[in-house]
């Protein structure tokens, strides 16, 4: 049978309640913080592009889904990552984030390549590509 309206909302945020616990945004991007920034980015066997983002942010939450086709598209060579620039400051003032979205994509613990604002799905593959 069909579920109903109400089933499949809560099927989705239960879903969605699981991703947050285990540090997981949506499929195949993961949510860091300042204290597990080195393990999870610099430390990554994988290069990693971290997404600096806010929730207010019109155009963070329009390169969102770009950033998720890409998680699920190169999962099996790039890591995708998103620090919430409002609950971690540490990280941002380290990297000199003075605007949002900025994605910095790292290589060996080195960040090697950076992208500030909404930019084309073909120039963020472009430089995933580079560091691949």
């Amino acid at each position: 049978m069909e579920k109903s309206y109400c089933a499949r909302y809560e099927n989705r945020k239960a879903q969605k309640t699981m991703r947050k616990e285990r540090g997981i945004m949506a499929e195949g991007i993961i949510e860091i913080s300042d204290s597990d920034f080195e393990e999870k980015v610099l430390k990554s066997e994988k290069p990693v592009v971290v997404d600096f983002w806010a929730s207010w942010c019109g155009p963070c939450k329009a390169i969102g889904p770009v950033l998720e086709e890409l998680a699920k598209e190169m999962s099996d060579k790039i890591v995708i990552a998103k620090c919430n620039v409002d609950e971690n400051q540490g990280t941002p003032t380290k990297f000199g984030i003075q605007a949002i979205p900025t994605l910095i994509f790292f290589k060996n613990g080195e960040a090697v390549d950076r992208i500030t604002g909404m930019v084309p799905k073909s120039k963020i593959e472009e430089s995933i590509n580079n560091i691949v």
